[in-house]
């Protein structure tokens, strides 16, 4: 009997293997995570910047001040000094002014999936960043985390190991037999303003086992019933944003039943390049099929987002021409390029729009936070162009 040169890996074995998996993460979540803190948003504008995003001028924000449409911002205690202007006061500027971006309650919400079945294509850091551009400029947003490996989550200062329970604060509920009427159940304020949050965690994966033992008997339930869960928030928020797992499963069909616009991240390399060519064939025939069981769905627009571009590696280049060259109207003309900035953030749970202090200075900073902006740029002026409230201004900025 031949003996095989490595020994078998027993099912103890595995479990073991796992267990040293979770301590790790485990560590690296105590260092985030620490005990009696929570995640705040440190984010400070001088007035130049802070008359700039509200669209105003210095002066208009010292006057509001000063007759007290406006309150003065906060002070050092011993020194004085004004510390700065928080993105809640910009806020409460653009209402006191008039200028804050929201639709028109007759307008849609923009419900925009970040979809592709492949993993690992920046899929989470393009949702995470967005999200934050899109608070900047003061819009509403809510982020629906529908990825049982809830990075999002994470990123937005929840531990979903300790912070969020499966039964009641996830998707999950919503989809049980004699679930919640509406998501309001599920929805959380974070440390950003503007920007709410249904949390996601390892219980979403169960999930998709129970939906697709119930897809054969009730199709049509399992896969609109998010787009049913999100109509009954969605007057809440100008822009809701879907971060489906990375696998074509339930839960992914259901996102792409539930968006009116979807944004496909796809690395310029060629093993992601080519997933990403399947997941379109893959996003062709299955909306055909989900059209038979419930009627065609169609999206407000489709673009293919080059992600983790790197400019020194020549392949790199050579496919995102090629792919200009194959889809050109469909890409956008910005790229989220591969940065050690965002990979640093990451480590920490944290996104490049929320650093602070001297971190922000470096011409690395500068670079990638100028990439970010051009992608979250291209992306409202997509947005804004759906609403027919926004158009009059757009033809005045030269821009419809």
């Amino acid at each position: 009997m031949n003996t095989p040169a490595l020994p078998l890996v027993s099912l103890d074995e595995l479990t073991n293997l796992s267990r040293r998996a979770s301590t790790v993460i485990e560590r690296l979540r105590e260092r985030v995570f620490a005990p009696g803190t929570q995640k705040e948003l440190d984010l400070r504008f001088n007035v130049r910047t802070a008359a700039e995003m509200a669209g105003r001028t210095d002066k208009a924000i010292r006057d509001a001040e000063a007759d007290g449409r406006l309150p003065e911002p906060e002070k050092d205690g011993e020194t004085s000094r004004r510390l700065g202007y928080t993105l809640a006061d910009v806020n409460r500027m653009r209402e006191t002014f008039g200028t804050l971006p929201h639709r028109a309650p007759e307008d849609p919400a923009l419900v925009l999936a970040v979809q592709n079945f492949k993993g690992g294509v920046g899929k989470s850091t393009t949702v995470c960043h967005l999200a934050q551009y899109f608070a900047l400029k003061g819009y509403r947003v809510c982020v629906i985390d529908c990825d049982s490996q809830a990075s999002t989550t994470a990123t937005f200062g929840l531990n979903p190991d300790v912070d969020i329970d499966e039964d009641e604060e996830t998707l999950y509920p919503f989809f049980r037999y004699g679930g919640p009427k509406t998501l309001h159940y599920a929805l959380r304020a974070t440390y950003w303003p503007g920007i709410a949050i249904i949390p996601a965690n390892l219980g979403l994966y169960d999930a998709e086992y129970e939906f697709a033992a119930r897809m054969a008997r009730e199709p049509a339930f399992i896969l609109d019933r998010l787009r049913e869960g999100i109509q009954t928030i969605e007057d809440q928020f100008d822009i809701i944003l879907l971060d489906p797992p990375p696998a074509l499963g339930m839960l992914s069909l259901s996102v792409l039943r539930a968006a009116n616009a979807l944004l496909i991240p796809a690395p310029p390399n060629n093993i992601d390049f080519g997933s990403t060519a399947h997941f379109l064939k893959m996003l062709e025939t299955t909306s055909a099929e989900l059209a038979r069981h419930g009627g065609e769905r169609s999206y407000h627009f489709v673009k293919i987002l080059a992600s983790k571009m790197n400019d020194q590696k020549s392949a790199h280049l050579a496919i995102k021409r090629m792919m200009d060259a194959v889809f050109p109207q469909d890409m956008l003309q910005a790229v989220l390029k591969d940065s050690a900035e965002i990979d640093n953030a990451t480590a920490n749970l944290a996104t490049v729009y929320e650093l602070t202090g001297a971190a922000t200075r470096t011409e690395t900073h500068r670079r990638c936070r100028a990439y970010l902006d051009a992608v979250g740029r291209e992306v409202e002026l997509l947005i804004r162009k759906c609403w027919p409230s926004h158009h009059k201004a757009l033809r005045k900025e030269g821009l419809l």
